[in-house]
């Protein structure tokens, strides 16, 4: 039972679930704290489809990879590490099994997507259906706009896991949008969008081989590095914001302890720096958007009860 579970786990890499987690979870924070609205059924379903949705991304981007000949490609260069399940490279699961769990995965999103809109209405749906455009086409022909460079497959992630799922949270809890909602979507989306960014300092050489020209690939390494630094600056700032515009209480600036870890790492690579280097500096980056935005989940709690 528990080989079956850690199977399908790393077949999902489900390790990286926090990123949709939180900002679900924020948005519902949001709409109890302004609003003093919270629909645990509702949440469920949006948590449940969000959840789905997040799995199939990761499974269709390792898929495409594949069929594109990127995780090939990752496994001949020695100084790259690769960072896709492996069980489609090493034979493990077959292209046909991975693809049929894949499309399942999207199935149980749109399902629950469906249910949402015909309750509370077409916004649901033109939410739902933007994120999964954005999960589909990042690796998917014709647009493979994750091959594309030009920060295309950044923007997408501080949408697809920053702005779109908060936004949609809220407005599942409340019925309306809220600015505030909006500019609350930024240290988070930004966060996690420097996962991915941070990701791809793992495997530049074989990205490259694959035609799969990310802002590491077009930068370089010693200027990747300075954008991962402003990114962090950026999304620091974005926190401050938050608080001027009161979609966080003051005390939400303890949200900021959040980039202890990311800072901490960021000081000790480099200009260049070994591959194994790259693995802790993604999970730093983890870790900050995770803990971010875990202790502002916490902060407007408090905030909505103490109303």
């Amino acid at each position: 039972m528990n080989s079956t579970l850690s199977f399908w786990m790393k077949a999902t890499r489900s390790f990286a679930l926090p990123v949709i987690i939180v900002p679900v979870l924020l948005g519902a924070a949001a709409a109890y704290a302004w609003k003093g609205s919270f629909y645990p059924g509702w949440f469920l379903i949006t948590f449940i489809g969000a959840i789905s949705a997040h799995l199939f991304s990761n499974m269709i981007n390792d898929l495409w990879d594949y069929r594109n000949g990127a995780d090939k490609e990752a496994e001949k260069v020695e100084t790259d590490i690769p960072t896709n399940s492996r069980l489609l490279p090493s034979g493990q699961l077959s292209e046909r099994t991975f693809a049929a769990v894949t499309w399942g995965l999207f199935a149980a999103a749109v399902l629950c997507g469906v249910i949402i809109t015909g309750f509370k209405g077409w916004p649901v749906l033109v939410i739902a259906g933007i994120g999964g455009l954005i999960a589909y086409f990042y690796v998917a022909p014709p647009l493979k706009f994750g091959y594309r460079g030009k920060g295309y497959s950044e923007a997408a992630i501080f949408a697809a896991f920053g702005v779109l799922p908060l936004m949609g949270s809220y407005y599942v809890q409340t019925g309306t949008f809220d600015i505030r909602a909006f500019v609350l979507s930024f240290p988070v989306g930004i966060l996690t969008t420097l996962v991915l960014y941070n990701h791809h300092f793992l495997h530049p050489r074989a990205d490259e081989a694959a035609g799969k020209r990310t802002l590491v690939v077009v930068l370089g390494e010693k200027k990747g590095l300075i954008l991962a630094k402003w990114l962090t600056i950026l999304a620091f700032a974005a926190v401050i914001l938050c608080i001027l515009i009161q979609a966080l209480p003051w005390y939400g600036l303890i949200s900021l302890a959040g980039f202890i870890p990311l800072i901490q790492m960021l000081r000790t690579l480099e200009e260049t720096n070994p591959p194994d280097a790259y693995p802790p500096f993604m999970g730093a980056a983890l870790k900050a958007s995770t803990r971010c935005g875990g202790l502002q989940i916490i902060c407007l709690i408090i905030h909505g009860f103490l109303q």
